[in-house]
């Protein structure tokens, strides 16, 4: 048999892996108790792996190599595509396959801390993205709705969106959660167990395992044992630490469910003095919304943590807060909270940008502007801006932003302004008008700076529950 002919063109793959994950999804939805025991077959298929190859070479990180020294575009040019999934696909068939040690990058954090990224060599990333790809529409029928990070279809507005929909009904104090190195100390005992409630076939349970325990490469060149954890940047992390954190999920969605679902058992519970709760989460970022005291808040902490603890993780205490909705709190970038609206006597919750997140873009702003870049033409300094402006502005486009847009646009003109001067120290303003700001804004070779201040400001709308998967049309009311 010719296995290099066998590997599919990527549309017909892509086609074919929608059809599998479709299948896997409705028969997880099917029975709940379902163990999958056969699924290695479904990893080592060549439609599998060269839909996983094309996720990888066309993700941000292709241009990245692992402690091998191999990228993406060493095996495309060097070694072959179809050669190299060949081979890849052989190693699996043949379960010879063992996961090396991730490269370390520490990347740096706000407040001087840095965050450690564990790069995988390609060869590691395509078997993860294949791994994906089959175990995700299996676990993606038992995750709640009310997690919204790192799920098809689901974006980080949707959990704002949430948020804003029941803190302005009543429930005005807010658990702010923050899990204390996540991705480093999940227990892989506890984190393998919840995988086996699903997936029975040892092939696969033993090839999660081995990336688990891979291992990292220092940037000091010592190799260190993961004995927990997940590295973070890896394609597999973030469904493995979804499947962790669940364990939050599906206790407070118990709770919610068994007293709380409907309007008529939620005043009767207040009535009772007992507190309504509501849990939304974003990967390990999250917030309990509560309609009732702070005591109730203080202690559906403690509980939170006594959820996580089997999980291994702990909460940080200084990071985790309680707070009232009248103070307001950050989160995903956003400052969500309630106040008077302006000109009359009724009080809103609103969300807009944070001050840090606005502080953030304007550096980059101004790095890209610095006296030391005036050797590149305008065209390149507005082709740089552009996507970084664009993409903030969208982000933040579906919260009370007009104003800081504005202040946006402001800074962003004025450092233009004063990059066109230093660059031509000689030419007089009415000359920099005419060559660069015709209509007083800054173009060149067809290229205009984005302006932020033009884009209007639309509320996102809360889907509720009706957020459908890749693989299925069926909806769930909203609660």
């Amino acid at each position: 048999m010719n296995i290099v002919a066998s590997f599919p063109e990527p549309i017909e793959a892509w086609a074919r892996v929608l059809k599998i994950q479709t299948k896997l999804h409705q028969w997880a939805i099917d029975d709940a108790d379902r163990r999958f025991d056969d699924l290695w077959n479904l990893v080592c298929d060549p439609a599998v792996l060269m839909d996983a190859w094309q996720r990888v070479r066309s993700n941000r990180g292709a241009r990245s190599a692992g402690v091998d020294g191999e990228n993406v575009y060493y095996v495309r040019s060097i070694r072959g595509e179809q050669a190299f999934l060949s081979e890849l696909r052989d190693s699996l068939k043949a379960q010879t396959f063992q996961p090396v040690a991730v490269r370390e990058v520490m990347i740096p954090k706000p407040g001087g801390k840095r965050r450690r990224l564990g790069i995988a060599t390609v060869r590691d990333r395509v078997v993860q993205a294949a791994l994906k790809t089959v175990l995700e529409p299996i676990f993606e029928a038992d995750f709640k709705p009310v997690s919204y990070g790192f799920r098809p279809k689901r974006r980080a507005q949707d959990a704002i969106a949430e948020i804003h929909h029941f803190t302005s009904r009543s429930y005005e104090w807010v658990v702010e959660g923050d899990i204390k190195a996540c991705f480093d100390e999940i227990d892989h005992t506890a984190l393998m167990g919840r995988v086996r409630h699903r997936i029975g076939d040892k092939r696969v349970l033993g090839l999660v395992k081995a990336f688990l325990k891979s291992g990292i490469l220092g940037e000091d060149g010592e190799l260190r044992a993961t004995n927990t954890g997940a590295p973070q940047g890896g394609i597999l992390s973030p469904l493995l630490s979804n499947i962790a954190l669940s364990v939050l999920d599906e206790h407070f969605v118990a709770a919610w469910e068994a007293s709380m679902w409907d309007s008529y058992r939620r005043e009767q519970r207040r009535r009772k003095d007992l507190a309504n709760y509501r849990l939304v989460r974003y990967a390990d970022d999250w917030v309990v919304m509560v309609a009732g005291t702070r005591a109730d808040a203080e202690h559906l902490r403690d509980e939170a943590a006594a959820v996580l603890a089997p999980m291994g993780l702990r909460l940080s205490e200084e990071k985790t807060k309680i707070v009232h909705i009248d103070e307001g709190f950050d989160f995903l970038g956003m400052r969500i909270q309630r106040h008077r609206q302006w000109g009359s006597t009724k009080r809103h919750v609103y969300t807009y940008p944070t001050r840090r997140g606005l502080a953030s873009v304007m550096a980059k702003v101004k790095a890209a502007t610095i006296n030391r870049t005036t050797n590149q033409t305008l065209t390149v300094l507005l082709h740089r801006l552009n996507p970084m402006l664009r993409g903030w502005v969208n982000y933040h486009r579906h919260g009370a932003a007009s104003k800081t847009f504005a202040y946006l646009s402001a800074y962003t003109w004025r450092r233009v302004w004063l990059w066109l001067r230093h660059k031509h120290p000689h030419a007089t303003v009415a000359e920099l008008r005419r060559r660069y700001l015709r209509k007083w804004w800054p173009d060149q070779d067809g290229v205009v700076l984005f302006n932020p201040a033009t884009v209007s400001i639309i509320r996102y709308r809360y889907r509720g529950n009706n957020i459908a998967t890749p693989w299925t049309t069926t909806t769930v009311s909203a609660a």
